[in-house]
């Protein structure tokens, strides 16, 4: 194999032709300088330079090997660039786990556009997940960080760091035609008491539902699911059609979805975080570098 180091010294001399010039340049002595040579063309099994005490010269070896040892040297020079930056997230490939909501919110679109501006060599895979999905996903190594609301459990798993990136009021979605769809005040959860419910299946694996079950149970009843959906849009459209009410996150509001009303919940309680989940240990430099960026003093959503 090839002394890189060794190479380096070659193309100084071939290019000063004059050992002390090469050996001020490299920063050493001439004796280590020639001793290193020596070796070279030992290794090569080739002599590339005529030695005289008045000049060097380059033999036709090394006049051939010159073009090569520049583009060797090069190349090595080009693949310490791409590990060094793919060790800082600079490159690579970021898996994004995410629920409707993220985009709803304009977090998630919002650092996406400023982690590409930043990382444009860095690919980028989107993957549409529930909370409880990307959780896995995120534990078995196949996204690297994850837009998520709280999981039903109530705890994200010891080996996950969450940050939460906004809080997201919950928000009453009614019927147009909806005898409270004109009150004045916000709502409390318990006027919607004796209401059918549109709302995520229990097995969905959004954080949102037990949410929503708590606010019910607190309010002194357990929500009669009259319709179940899996999505943002599927839910918000049912309540449009007047197949029940729902209980959301305030980003619904980005839909405008014609024939629903959107009305303020009195709770303080009534509101649902989005957070940005990673592996603590075993992260990803891209993922590293998107966690980073999150975190920093710019807020995550407009």
């Amino acid at each position: 194999m090839i002394d890189l180091r060794r190479v380096r010294y070659f193309v100084a001399v071939a290019e000063e032709l004059h050992f002390g010039r090469a050996a001020t340049r490299l920063g050493i002595s001439q004796p280590p300088l020639s001793q290193q040579l020596q070796a070279l063309e030992q290794d090569l099994g080739a002599r590339l330079l005529h030695r005289s005490k008045r000049q060097v010269s380059l033999t036709e070896a090394g006049q051939l090997f010159l073009p090569e040892a520049r583009a060797l040297l090069a190349q090595a020079e080009r693949a310490a660039s791409i590990a060094a930056r793919a060790a800082r997230g600079e490159m690579g490939t970021l898996r994004v786990g995410f629920t409707e909501s993220a985009v709803l919110t304009g977090a998630l679109p919002h650092l996406l556009s400023r982690f590409r501006e930043r990382y444009p060599a860095v690919a980028v895979q989107l993957i549409e997940e529930t909370s409880q999905e990307q959780i896995q996903a995120l534990l078995d190594g196949r996204s690297d960080v994850g837009f998520m609301r709280l999981p039903a459990s109530g705890a994200f798993p010891a080996e996950l760091d969450a940050h939460p990136l906004l809080s997201d009021p919950l928000v009453a979605v009614l019927p147009r035609q909806h005898r409270l769809a004109e009150a004045s005040e916000a709502l409390g959860v318990a006027a919607l008491a004796q209401e059918s419910f549109v709302f995520f299946a229990p097995g969905a694996g959004t954080g949102v539902y037990s949410q929503v079950l708590n606010l019910c149970r607190t309010a002194g009843y357990a929500p009669r699911i009259a319709q179940e959906a899996r999505e943002v849009v599927t839910i918000a459209g049912l309540v449009a059609a007047r197949l029940g009410v729902s209980i959301l996150p305030a980003s619904v509001r980005r839909l405008d979805v014609a024939g629903v009303v959107i009305r303020t919940l009195r709770e303080p309680e009534a509101a649902s975080k989005l957070w940005l989940a990673s592996r603590r240990d075993g992260a990803s430099a891209t993922g590293a570098a998107f966690r980073r960026l999150a975190m920093g003093p710019e807020p995550a959503s407009l």
